[in-house]
């Protein structure tokens, strides 16, 4: 569970205006955090089964929304995932 201040950082980082929430680089930036918050759960308890799927349902997620950007939107998506990894989350 992504605390609100780590939630609130990534919104004013990767929004478009102000206020924004909802676009598909906020969207993807916060699901990769949350994968990356789930992935470090799962190594410290391997066998959480329950939560690896719901890792697996999120990288899901973060991978359609990012087929999405890229269809509609090639140089953000570039530029969303070089932020991204300059920022280790991919």
């Amino acid at each position: 569970m992504l605390k609100k201040q780590t939630k609130d950082n990534i919104v004013l980082k990767f929004a478009r205006f102000q206020g924004d929430t909802g676009s598909s680089e906020v969207q993807i930036a916060i699901l990769s955090q949350r994968i990356r918050e789930v992935a470090e759960h799962l190594k410290q308890f391997p066998k959480d089964f329950h939560s690896r799927q719901g890792l697996l349902k999120l990288v899901t997620t973060r991978r359609s929304f990012l087929g999405y950007l890229k269809r509609t939107d090639l140089p953000v998506h570039d530029k969303l995932l070089a932020s991204l990894k300059s920022e280790g989350l991919m």
